[in-house]
């Protein structure tokens, strides 16, 4: 059997980290709107999370932030002018269109692609969509550069497919890999693709009424799956509960972390879980391990507000398991219980390992939000970019990098600084020369 390993890829926080509370039924970024951000602490903790992976011996590797502002995006409001008269204009027209194209959200990248490995896919190659985002502006604007980027660092046509986003449809609304698991025995070995969706699509009248949005498809879903030619035999899709999504899981990875054949996950994540359970014991001839946690030892506003399940569950070296959990979940005694009963089951975790991450938290972004899952063949792994993947030199040259050219403050009035705008291009030429990704960015390409 071809040997496979799984990266983790996460995003570098950018330089206009901020709190803009853009994101409707996040429930920690509507609490923390007009917080001042701190985008240099925010950084080095997310790189610190990347070290944290890389020391426990899984491979890691980093994916630049997008260029911010998008002063392209106001161009399409007909805004015009120098950068200090655009921004102005922005705010005039309506304060969250200027918070929108300073969005650091690419730094979560989850949402940026859905992938499936060659192990399962028709033609034998690995596949990625980038995700739409298309139920929020501020993210929508990220698919195009996600696409170019992916193509850029997956460019071998014998081993990688890179795909356009789905069309920005209501319809076909896509979240990326933040609606989607890998069930399978061994990396490398076909396994189940769990796609996990909010609404149907094209069938409106059959929605369920929701307090907050189901953001992603079923049909995009199924869009997703056909476009990579996943085996027929391998696609399984199931709904988000609306309870769950009512108490703010806007994306399925707040309630649900599987890796292998370990399922962590509320008891209230799904709908028809017990039909998708069986399927799954099937699959696996019983050879799997469920751990639910019910409603009683943990309710579901305590499960978003720490984001136990939003965690990295992650294979170690010696095939045990560890779970990769904010500091949050550390400082809930009714988490703990949880954790203590999951470490002493019978199944592979072994170890919890707590990050601080608490930037990205106050935003609604955990461990498991800021990393892409890419599961790689020897062959793959050796012919993808390697200048981004994590080592401890350039673990140690991306956190100068932060010291040198990141804010420790920053607010809603800063956003109308054109200074930001200098530092931010500034230090994006710079990182480009880091991670040898070449103009990537527009300012490069004037």
């Amino acid at each position: 059997m071809i040997n496979y390993v799984e990266y983790n890829f996460d995003g570098l926080v950018g330089p206009t980290h901020n709190y803009a509370g853009l994101s409707f039924g996040n429930i920690a970024s509507q609490q923390n709107a007009g917080a001042v951000a701190n985008p240099k602490l925010a950084a080095k903790q997310g790189l610190q999370k990347m070290q944290t992976l890389m020391k426990l011996g899984v491979p890691q590797a980093v994916l630049p932030p997008q260029q911010r502002p998008n002063l392209n995006l106001l161009r399409d409001f007909g805004i015009s002018g120098t950068n200090a008269q655009m921004l102005r204009q922005a705010n005039k027209m309506n304060p969250a269109l200027l918070a929108a194209v300073y969005s650091a959200a690419s730094m979560w990248t989850a949402n940026m692609a859905t992938v499936s490995p060659s192990c399962n896919t028709i033609d034998g190659r690995l596949h990625f969509t980038p995700a739409n985002l298309s139920y929020n502006m501020h993210r929508a604007q990220e698919s195009h550069f996600s696409c170019n980027l992916l193509k850029q660092i997956f460019a071998d046509p014998l081993h990688f497919v890179v795909h356009e986003p789905l069309p920005g449809y209501r319809d076909l609304s896509d979240e990326g890999a933040a609606n989607h698991s890998l069930l399978c025995s061994e990396y490398g070995e076909p396994g189940l693709e769990l796609y996990v969706y909010g609404r149907n699509g094209l069938d409106d009248k059959n929605q369920i009424q929701l307090r907050y949005p189901a953001r992603q498809t079923q049909l995009a879903s199924v869009a997703i799956a056909q476009r990579h030619g996943v085996r027929s035999n391998l696609r399984c899709f199931i709904q988000q509960n609306p309870t769950a999504i009512n108490a703010g899981v806007f994306h399925n990875d707040v309630v649900f972390v599987a890796n292998k054949n370990v399922m962590f996950y509320h008891e209230h994540a799904f709908l028809d879980w017990p039909n998708m359970q069986q399927q799954i014991i099937n699959f696996f001839n019983g050879d799997c391990y469920f751990i639910p946690v019910t409603e009683d030892e943990l309710n579901m506003s305590r499960a978003v507000a720490t984001y136990i399940f939003n965690s990295q569950l992650v294979s170690l070296p010696d095939n045990s398991m560890a779970l990769i959990m904010p500091t949050e979940c550390e400082e809930s005694d009714a988490v703990i219980k949880v954790l203590d009963s999951v470490i002493a089951g019978n199944n592979p975790i072994k170890q919890i390992k707590y990050v601080q991450c608490r930037q990205s938290m106050r935003n609604g972004g955990g461990p498991a939000c800021l990393r892409l899952r890419v599961l790689l063949s020897n062959a793959q792994k050796e012919v993808f970019n390697q200048q981004i993947v994590m080592t401890e030199n350039l673990y140690k040259q991306l956190d100068a990098w932060i010291e040198k050219h990141y804010r420790d403050r920053l607010s809603g009035s800063d956003l109308l600084d054109p200074d930001l705008i200098t530092e931010v291009n500034t230090a994006l030429e710079s990182l480009t020369k880091i991670l040898h990704l070449g103009s990537i960015y527009p300012f490069q390409q004037v």
